[in-house]
């Protein structure tokens, strides 16, 4: 049985508006790759960037879900129920 994410009603933003990690540029670090939160829109960097600063959001925002912020890609992830809830439209 599929398990699904019980966090979707959260989603208040999905459309990437920022292309850098916000943090990355306060102090002046690099990134890899970017991901937004869908809850108040802050993006940041991926875990595979040095800061991992998307993760760093959830775990002191305690925002679920995230949606990457690369152009062209529309796939989300919810950090607390471990899974891909879906993809949202270009």
């Amino acid at each position: 049985m599929a398990r699904e994410c019980s966090h979707t009603d959260s989603i208040k933003f999905t459309k990437v508006t920022k292309h850098e990690c916000e943090d990355c540029v306060k102090m002046g670090g690099e990134w890899l790759h970017l991901r937004m939160c869908l809850q108040c829109g802050h993006t940041a960097c991926c875990d595979s960037s040095p800061n991992k600063h998307a993760s760093a959001h959830f775990r002191t925002s305690h925002h679920p879900i995230m949606r990457s912020a690369e152009p062209g890609e529309t796939w989300t992830w919810c950090f607390v129920d471990n899974l891909e809830p879906g993809e949202l439209e270009l």
